[in-house]
């Protein structure tokens, strides 16, 4: 059996895609330090509690398992939290992420699939972006993570890295089953804050943001399903066979706007929660949708899940049903 090693396995979209890794007959090998992920959310292969601050601990899972690829989740992910502290961004994706490359290659493992963002686009000057557009982060986070895809494009020049970044855009819903979902302390994603202030979480939801130029003046974003994420992942790993272009968006190329998201939360939990307007935040861009024709194409990407309202109400199953996250 073919042996993945995925970094930040026990989040939210790495467990996901460790889960369809073992569907498509992989064994995959959860590395993760347990910071924001859960151990209750690896429902397959082995989970090694690890930080990518060292190399000894990492290198022995290398020897010991040999995988032939990594798939690499393991980031600080929050915009606003970076531009608050941009240190810890740039130590986590781009320190940490250069000792990730040091073990592979120590091992002789030179391909990698990356998980990256459309925040690397910044204010986009068009919409649906394309891979091809100009990347101009406006904050720590989207910019740690173009530099690492950097990183990786000259690795590939100089070794022979073979890799995949994957910029997706607003990961959302749950895994169908019911099984795992987003568990955070702090929830900053919208989708889920709606869904936890409808379950009485939280008083009321704050929006930041009711003066943008978009048709109802709030931000607007494409929303992807967590479960076709982890399937575009797996479909990377498989092209990473051939001869293939460095960077794909995942996206549907449609996008709701903040208060179509919150009436369907509304609809779906049937309850009608106060809503608090606050000024914008800090690094938001006003429209990110993704055109994502590049990876339907060369891919074989197909989103099945991602319409808005199967995407909620997998959120809200998963929510409904654990209350407290995996501590339930």
């Amino acid at each position: 059996m073919r042996t993945i090693l995925v970094t930040g396995g026990a989040g939210y979209i790495g467990s996901q895609t460790v889960k369809e890794l073992k569907d498509a007959g992989y064994f995959p090998i959860t590395y993760d330090n347990l910071s924001t992920g859960h151990k209750e959310a690896v429902l397959a292969g082995e989970l090694f509690v690890g930080d990518l601050a060292g190399t000894d601990k990492l290198d022995q899972v290398f020897k010991k398992y040999k995988p032939e690829a990594v798939m690499h989740f393991a980031a600080s992910i929050e915009v606003e939290e970076s531009i608050k502290n941009p240190a810890k961004y740039f130590e986590n994706n781009l320190t940490r992420g250069l000792n990730l490359l040091k073990v592979m290659f120590k091992n002789n493992v030179k391909k990698i699939v990356f998980s990256s963002t459309a925040a690397v686009y910044g204010n986009p000057k068009r919409v649906p972006i394309k891979e091809s557009d100009p990347t101009d982060p406006i904050n720590p986070y989207g910019l740690s993570k173009l530099m690492f895809e950097q990183i990786l494009s000259w690795y590939k020049r100089a070794h022979g890295l073979k890799f995949i970044s994957l910029r997706y855009f607003n990961a959302a819903g749950a895994d169908p089953s019911g099984k795992i979902g987003q568990d955070s302390p702090k929830p900053t994603h919208l989708i889920t804050r709606a869904i936890l202030t409808s379950l009485g979480k939280y008083s009321c939801l704050e929006i930041f943001g009711t003066d943008y130029p978009t048709k109802d003046g709030t931000c607007i974003r494409d929303y992807i399903h967590v479960k076709d994420l982890a399937k575009a992942h797996i479909l990377a790993l498989k092209k990473l066979e051939d001869e293939c272009l460095p960077v794909y968006n995942l996206g549907t190329g449609r996008g709701f706007s903040v208060k179509d998201v919150v009436e369907m939360v509304k609809e779906i939990s049937g309850v009608n929660f106060p809503v608090k307007e606050s000024p914008r935040r800090v690094g938001d861009p006003a429209e990110l949708v993704a055109c994502s024709n590049l990876a339907q194409k060369e891919l074989g990407f197909k989103p099945e899940y991602s319409d808005l309202e199967m995407i909620i109400k997998t959120a809200w199953n998963w929510h409904k049903t654990h209350p407290k996250g995996f501590r339930t």
